[in-house]
C-alpha cells in the first residue's frame, strides 16, 4: 500500500473546524429522534422541555452559537494508518490540541474554556480548553480516522462504573443504576456501555460507543440478531419503562437509544461502565488522506422541525425586582413562571468563596436577602449579543451550600438544572424558599431573554463570577416549592406508573 503523507495544518485545521461545527449542529439523527420523542410524548411538562430543546438546537443551527454553555472536555479517538507519514513539526498530540485551542478562541463563536489544571490542588484554568483526552490505536491502511466529542460536565459527571460477578444481571445493574444520576445528565440522550476487557477498557468502549448513530428504532423494527442487540432492545425499553423523562420531570422518553460495545474478559471478572450523553450530544467524524484538511459539510436547516416555543396562557409572570417572600408560598411544583428583572449568578467556585467569608464573618461583596441566583457559567458574547448562551449548571453541586446561604443571607429563591438533593430540600422548606429549574440544553434560547449583565463580584473566576442579568420572560418550572415538594420526585414516579398501566391494558412495547 502506497505511504499517505499527512501534513501538520490539515490535522490542526480539522480538529478546529469539527470542534466549531459540532458546538452549534447537532447531528441528524439525534434531531430526528429527539423530535419523534417529542411527538409522542403525553406528559405536558417534559413535552414543554424537548420543545424547548428543539427550538433552541434550530436557533443554534441558525445563529452558529453554542448549543450549549458548557462546551465540553474535548474527547478524541484516533486511528491512524500504518502506512502514515507525516509531515510535521509538532507531535500529533500538539497538533490535535492545537486544534481545540483554535476552535475555543475562535472570535465570531468563542467557546467557554472549562478545563482546569491541576484538578486536586489549584484548578486553574488553561483558557483554551487544552489539553483534549485523545485515546489512540494504529491500525492497517493509509488514512487517519478521528472522532472528536465535546462532551458536557454534568453528564460526564454521571458515569458509572461496577465490577459485577460473572453470574450478575447487567440489565438489574442498570435499572438499579440510571434512577440514582438523577436528571443533571439532561435526558432524553443515549446510554453508552462497555462491557468486558478491564475496567479502563469498558470505561473507554462506553464513551466510544457513544459516537455511533442513533438507530435503536430500525433495529427494533428488523429484530436482534445478536446478544448485543437483545441486551441494547431491553434496556432501552426498561429505562424508558422507569418513567423519568425529560429533565427528570417524568414522561415517555427517557433515553432516545442505548449503545453497547463490548470486548473479551477474565473469567473471574465482569467489568462494566455506563456514560450518558446528554442533550447537548457533540461529535463528528472525518478522514484525512493526505488530500488536504477534512471540512464538516453544512445541513440542510429544512431538516430541523418547524417548531416555535411559547409557554402556555397560564405560565405565571414574576417581577424579580419586588417578588416577596408570601408571594413565592403561592407557586405550585410543576407550575411555569417567567421572570423578569435583575437576578444574580454564582455556582461552585462563587458559593465556596461566599462560604468562606460567611465563615470568617466577612460581608459578602453582593446582598443576598430577597434575591434569586442562578447557578450559570455563560459563554462570553460576540457581536452585539449582550451575553453567550447561558443555560444552568447541575443544581445538586450547591447542596452543601444552600442552608448556609438560605440562614445567613436570606437569599429567596435559586434556579438550575436538574433535581435537588433532600439536604436542599429540607432547607428549602425549612426558610420559605423557591427551587426553580430551567431547560438543560436550551442555552442560546434561555440567553434570548437575557437583556443585560454585568459582574458584580469575583470577576477573575471567569465564567464562574457573580454577574448579575437582567431578563424578560424568562421561562423556568417550580421545581421544589416552599413546601419542599420536589416535582423530580412526584414526576417521575407519577409516571413510571402510567406507564406500567399502559404496559398491561395497552401491551405498549415501543416507547
Amino acid at each position: 500500500m502506497t505511504a499517505t503523507l499527512i501534513r501538520q495544518e490539515d490535522l490542526i485545521a480539522s480538529v478546529a473546524d469539527a470542534l466549531q461545527f459540532i458546538s452549534y449542529y447537532h447531528p441528524q439523527d439525534f434531531v430526528d429522534a429527539m423530535y419523534a420523542a417529542w411527538q409522542r410524548e403525553e406528559s405536558p411538562a417534559a413535552k414543554d422541555a424537548i420543545a424547548q430543546i428543539l427550538v433552541n438546537s434550530r436557533l443554534c443551527a441558525e445563529g452558529k452559537r453554542p448549543i450549549c454553555q458548557d462546551t465540553g472536555i474535548v474527547t478524541v479517538f484516533v486511528k491512524v494508518g500504518m502506512d502514515v507519514q507525516w509531515d510535521a513539526t509538532m507531535s500529533v498530540t500538539d497538533m490535535i490540541n492545537e486544534g481545540v485551542r483554535r476552535a475555543y478562541l475562535l472570535p465570531d463563536n468563542v467557546l467557554r474554556a472549562s478545563i482546569l489544571a491541576d484538578p486536586a490542588g489549584a484548578r486553574k484554568n488553561t483558557k483554551d480548553n487544552t489539553p483534549a483526552v485523545i485515546h489512540y490505536e494504529i491500525v492497517a491502511g493509509n488514512t487517519v480516522s478521528v472522532d472528536v466529542a465535546a462532551k458536557g460536565g454534568g453528564s460526564e459527571n454521571k458515569s458509572k462504573m461496577v465490577m459485577l460477578n460473572p453470574s450478575d444481571s447487567i440489565v438489574d445493574w442498570v435499572l438499579k443504576t440510571v434512577p440514582t444520576m438523577g436528571a443533571g445528565w439532561c435526558p432524553p440522550g443515549m446510554l453508552g456501555i462497555g462491557i468486558g476487557g478491564t475496567a479502563e477498557k469498558a470505561a473507554v468502549m462506553a464513551k466510544e460507543v457513544l459516537m455511533e448513530p442513533i438507530d435503536i428504532q430500525e433495529l427494533i423494527a428488523r429484530g436482534p440478531q445478536n446478544r448485543i442487540e437483545e441486551l441494547r432492545i431491553e434496556l432501552y425499553h426498561k429505562v424508558n419503562e422507569l418513567g423519568i423523562g425529560a429533565q427528570g420531570l417524568g414522561g415517555l422518553t427517557t433515553v432516545l437509544d442505548v449503545k453497547i460495545m463490548d470486548y473479551p474478559t477474565h473469567a473471574a471478572s465482569l467489568p462494566v461502565c455506563m456514560i450518558p450523553n446528554c442533550a447537548a450530544t457533540r461529535h463528528a467524524h472525518f478522514v484525512l488522506d493526505g488530500s488536504g484538511p477534512a471540512f464538516q459539510t453544512a445541513p440542510d436547516l429544512a431538516s430541523w422541525p418547524e417548531l416555535t416555543y411559547q409557554p402556555g396562557p397560564s405560565a405565571r409572570r414574576v417581577n424579580l425586582d419586588t417578588v416577596t417572600p408570601e408571594e413565592v408560598k403561592s407557586w405550585q411544583p410543576g407550575e411555569t413562571i417567567l421572570l423578569s428583572g435583575k437576578m444574580l449568578t454564582g455556582r461552585d467556585a462563587a458559593h465556596k468563596r461566599m462560604v468562606d467569608m460567611l465563615n470568617k464573618g466577612e460581608a459578602l461583596p453582593v446582598d443576598l436577602k430577597g434575591r434569586f441566583i442562578y447557578y450559570v457559567g455563560p459563554v462570553d458574547p460576540v457581536r452585539d449579543e449582550v451575553v453567550g448562551p447561558a443555560g444552568p449548571t447541575t443544581a445538586t453541586r450547591m447542596d452543601k451550600f444552600t442552608r448556609q446561604i438560605l440562614e445567613q443571607t436570606g437569599l429567596l429563591g435559586m434556579i438550575g438544572k436538574s433535581e435537588r438533593g433532600p439536604i436542599a430540600i429540607d432547607a428549602i422548606r425549612d426558610f420559605g424558599a423557591v427551587y426553580l429549574m430551567a431547560v438543560g440544553g436550551a442555552a442560546y434560547l434561555v440567553s434570548k431573554a437575557i437583556t443585560g449583565a454585568k459582574v458584580l463580584a469575583f470577576p477573575e473566576l471567569g465564567m464562574e463570577a457573580i454577574y448579575e442579568f437582567e431578563v424578560k420572560d424568562m421561562p423556568v418550572t417550580v421545581a421544589v416549592d416552599s413546601q419542599g415538594i420536589s416535582v423530580h420526585n412526584t414526576g417521575p414516579a407519577k409516571w413510571k406508573g402510567i406507564i406500567e398501566q399502559k404496559i398491561s391494558t395497552e401491551g405498549l412495547k415501543s416507547l
